[in-house]
């Protein structure tokens, strides 16, 4: 029996939250601004809006009408399509798998710091915390040892996790999208408000949108776009197509799709000028260069944002626990999306019930956490995101666009889209799926693995080919062995 057959969204609205809960994520918080201010600034908004255009609207498009209109598993759309692609299908939800499992450990590192925030546990030296305490470092020589607070906080977060997953799609993660996308959004528009009234705030959201435009000229700012387009709106991840395969009749969907977009855009937009607002303040009191303060990813949230806190007396005690809790909702509403897609396809194939799936890979996401808890967490997560997001899940974003344009048709889905929809799409929308998409994605897996392989050294070769041989290993044993659906 295919998991949850008669489960759907329960409303429209339901489907809406969760789908902003799986776009919006920690990368929006750390990720966005940096990649704004060092693509050209203000110019950067240019190769960005095109890129969500060309790309991010219509795929997420196609993956809406396909998931509805299917409504099949993942990889049993690629096995209806022809027999040989099912590895690919396979291959995509194991990699996404992957991404879950490091995704909880930077959430757990965030919950740390959440418990922490309240009497700025980090000290006079947040570096110094994140290191000893959390994230460990590069050193492989702690590579042996367990940091306790990661794993534990970690493990508490799965936990939580499989007690709101087994109670399905509605009433486990509609339920808790409908409570935690509003109060993440209220959170942030408060963060917001008040880093507008920060002294030093004009002269951070003038270096961040101070443009460019010789940026404009430069393929890695247009390829930076490009990526940050699939990075943010989650695209070609199995996780929009599972997601709207739960979908009720009569949805509006290219009117959903343009929604999730906008909402998504604006809170990545806004939540760079509150970021750089904190950093501008920072700068004007500390005497420190605005270009010595800007990081992303780790260095931004657990090592900059706590210094800053440290400066800024009771409001840093009120701010601090706030912009750590809502990195917690953002990044917990987006990991359910994660999951689902490997979750929905070993369901589909094997005849498991919701429950033994979402027990059975809870499991082995903690085993996993256990290996990200040592004391080389940080430097653990880098590599793995790094080959995974560069190399594995991007070229099988490109296979997925010849596959679904050349071999499936996507002209198929125009009519289901079109039904209901206000806004409509026809050869254009067709055009851009199968000739456009597949040339740029290739080209950025190009670039990407040029990258990757610049900096290897002798522990990324080794992660990466450890990752390799797992998720190919399994995608060839699960395509082989016999479906126990009927």
């Amino acid at each position: 029996m295919k998991m949850d057959q008669k489960s759907q969204w329960g409303s429209i609205f339901t489907f809406i939250l969760a789908m902003i809960g799986l776009t919006i994520g920690i990368g929006n918080i750390w990720r966005f601004s940096y990649v704004l201010y060092s693509n050209g600034g203000g110019s950067f908004f240019i190769p960005y809006v095109i890129a969500i255009l060309v790309m991010g609207i219509p795929f997420l498009i196609l993956e809406y009408g396909l998931g509805f209109s299917v409504k099949k598993s993942f990889s049993s759309l690629m096995n209806s399509i022809r027999p040989e692609f099912e590895i690919v299908a396979w291959m995509l939800v194991l990699f996404v798998f992957v991404v879950v499992i490091y995704y909880m450990i930077i959430l757990g590192w965030d919950f740390a710091y959440l418990l922490n925030s309240f009497t700025f546990g980090w000290g006079n030296d947040p570096s110094l915390f994140f290191t000893s305490y959390v994230g460990g470092s590069s050193n492989l020589a702690s590579a042996t040892t367990i940091i306790l607070p990661t794993l534990i906080c970690t493990l508490t977060l799965w936990v939580v996790f499989w007690v709101i997953s087994i109670r399905g799609v509605d009433k486990g993660i509609g339920r808790i999208s409908t409570v935690l996308i509003p109060l993440l959004f209220t959170i942030m528009i408060l963060i917001f408000i008040y880093s507008f009234t920060l002294p030093g705030f004009d002269v951070g959201v003038a270096t961040l949108l101070t443009p460019d435009w010789s940026a404009l000229f430069n393929v890695n700012v247009w390829l930076a776009a490009f990526g940050q387009t699939i990075f943010s709106l989650s695209i070609g991840q199995a996780m929009v197509y599972t997601y709207a395969s739960y979908l009720p009749k009569n949805s509006k969907l290219v009117d959903e799709v343009l929604f999730v977009v906008i909402a998504n855009s604006l809170y990545e937009i806004f939540i760079a000028f509150g970021v750089f607002s904190i950093l501008g303040y920072m700068s004007l009191t500390s005497s420190i260069p605005m270009n010595e303060l800007i990081s992303e990813g780790t260095g931004l949230i657990f090592i900059i944002f706590p210094q800053i806190f440290n400066s800024m007396g009771l409001m840093g005690h009120v701010i601090a626990p706030l912009l750590f809790l809502s990195i917690l909702f953002a990044g917990f509403t987006s990991s359910f999306a994660l999951f689902e897609p490997l979750l929905s396809s070993l369901c589909d194939k094997f005849g498991w019930s919701r429950k033994k799936g979402v027990t059975t890979l809870v499991i082995v996401a903690c085993i996993g956490t256990v290996f990200y808890s040592t004391g080389i967490s940080s430097y653990l997560v880098e590599i793995v995101d790094e080959f995974v997001n560069n190399f594995g899940i991007l070229i099988l974003i490109g296979i997925q666009a010849i596959i679904f344009g050349w071999f499936y048709g996507v002209e198929k889905v125009i009519p289901v889209l079109n039904e209901f929809s206000t806004f409509k799409v026809g050869k254009t929308w067709a055009f851009t799926l199968n000739y456009l998409l597949p040339v740029l994605l290739i080209v950025m897996w190009v670039f990407g693995l040029v990258k990757l392989f610049n900096d290897a050294n002798s522990l990324k070769i080794a992660v990466d080919i450890i990752i390799t041989v797992i998720v190919v290993g399994l995608s060839v044993l699960f395509t082989k062995m016999d479906a126990k659906n009927t």
